[in-house]
């Protein structure tokens, strides 16, 4: 017997009950892709915390990337601002040995001056360089992977339409004066463009729920109209393809 299609009713009501906390997107497999840096962020990251003594990862989310870095070095700490974030990362990193530390989202850093040989952060909104320059240790690391400029950019433009200021933000070019501002040294920095594609309209619901900075009002309600066009686009094209940007950031303070 052949499956009737989901109404968009459905599909809406569906993704905006479901749960978005953590970084885990499993929910979306089989409705939607997303393709990764070829330079691969998590195998990086368990080299670098192989190579230090004391670590702190920024906005770890629910530890979903850093719990698959390991071994971890003699001190490991993540800090998260998102309560319910804080929590799953707390259940999943502290059997691990890392010490989570839950904390508001503005500086500064809970942490003593150079108190790391390395700090991370996996896709941050806002970069607290003064801060990680802080407390980092002389000829420590700043390594992370950034959104880039325009990242998603055809999901954003059809809700709120370009944010050029806002992209520009996030540009290699932008990143590296933000860091030489702060005394660092940009050893490498690089962007690639790749291809996300999702298959129906509660993909893009959840995701939309879950990366709440692609749409920053967004909810169901506010932006119903929209999302019916999109439904009936992706019905008729089969797919919806957006393009997300990433960043690799690796700056030392020197010694």
């Amino acid at each position: 017997m052949q499956c009737m299609p989901r109404t968009f009713e459905d599909l809406v009501s569906e993704a905006d009950s479901v749960n978005v906390d953590g970084w885990d997107f499993s929910w979306l497999d089989g409705r939607a892709t997303e393709e990764r840096p070829s330079w691969g962020y998590q195998r990086l990251l368990r080299r670098r915390l192989a190579t230090v003594s004391a670590a702190l990862d920024i906005h770890t989310g629910g530890g979903e990337v850093l719990s698959g870095a390991g071994p971890f070095p003699p001190t490991m700490a993540a800090i998260e601002t998102w309560p319910p974030n804080a929590a799953l990362a707390t259940k999943r990193l502290h059997p691990l040995g890392v010490v989570l530390v839950a904390t508001r989202n503005e500086p500064p850093l809970p942490f003593a001056d150079e108190a790391f040989d390395l700090v991370t952060t996996r896709h941050p909104i806002s970069v607290w360089w003064d801060e990680i320059r802080r407390v980092l240790r002389p000829g420590g690391t700043y390594f992370a992977q950034h959104i880039g400029p325009a990242t998603m950019g055809e999901l954003v433009e059809f809700f709120i339409g370009p944010q050029p200021e806002k992209w520009a933000e996030f540009h290699p070019d932008a990143v590296r004066k933000q860091a030489e501002g702060a005394g660092f040294e940009v050893v490498d920095l690089r962007m690639e463009r790749l291809r996300a594609e999702f298959f129906d309209i509660g993909a893009v619901v959840y995701f939309l729920r879950k990366v709440v900075w692609t749409v920053p009002d967004f909810t169901v309600e506010r932006y119903r109209d929209r999302l019916r066009e999109l439904h009936d686009r992706i019905e008729a094209d089969g797919s919806f393809v957006a393009h997300p940007t990433r960043v690799l950031v690796d700056a030392r303070k020197p010694e």
